[in-house]
């Protein structure tokens, strides 16, 4: 597929050469991502709110309770933004100035709408399981329509969407640096996953699946590795 063309909303402007617009690019960070930010404004007022989402082929999912402010705003289809942004490590500089983060992000620019379909809405709740534990969509399959009628389940369309990326450390050329006496470079970042924890309903003898014990999905790493 051809890759994402800038707009004028998406389009890098500060550091224009760390902006990425290629699919492969993109869907790598999303698919890693756990984590988006949704922005909109409601009766004149900005809202950002943290939120779970999944991306399914050209499109991000996004689900909560019908009752919530930001599903019945967005399935208004009012203009949003989502950013997800994955941390990769601390940039240490000589000054203040210099200080940075190695990062990688997307945005997204755009509309939702709703999933009202049943049998569509089940294979996004699929997909949206799928992306924190491969394999476990399954269990959609299996669940009750009455909890399935109370998720509202939100769509976001990748048209207008652009990445951006920074690694390595400052970049100081200035011949006082090697003289300066003052440490200067990069601390890698790495999500951790740790022991599962039950909870306190779960059957006592009852042990966390494999997939759960041993998670293995992009970014996340088990302790002691």
């Amino acid at each position: 597929m051809p890759d994402y063309t800038p707009t004028d909303r998406t389009r890098v402007q500060h550091v224009p050469q760390r902006g990425h617009y290629d699919r492969e690019t993109v869907h790598t960070i999303l698919d890693e991502g756990m984590v988006c930010h949704a922005g909109f404004v409601r009766e004149g007022q900005p809202f950002v709110i943290p939120m779970n989402y999944a991306r399914d082929g050209e499109r991000l999912l996004l689900h909560g309770g019908h009752d919530s402010r930001l599903v019945q705003t967005l399935a208004g289809g009012v203009p949003i933004c989502l950013t997800v942004t994955l941390m990769d490590g601390l940039v240490i500089g000589r000054t203040p100035a210099q200080y940075s983060m190695n990062y990688r992000s997307v945005v997204v620019v755009g509309a939702a709408s709703e999933v009202t379909d049943p049998a569509a809405k089940r294979t996004a709740l699929a997909a949206f399981t799928d992306h924190f534990f491969p394999g476990r969509g399954r269990e959609v399959e299996t669940m009750d329509q009455r909890i399935i009628d109370e998720t509202a389940v939100l769509e976001v369309p990748l048209r207008e969407v652009s990445a951006k990326i920074r690694r390595g450390p400052i970049s100081d050329g200035k011949p006082e640096a090697k003289s300066s006496g003052i440490w200067t470079g990069e601390i890698p970042l790495r999500l951790t996953a740790l022991p599962p924890v039950s909870a306190p309903s779960c059957p006592s003898d009852l042990a966390p699946p494999e997939d759960m014990a041993n998670p293995r999905r992009p970014g996340l790493i088990r302790a002691g590795e």
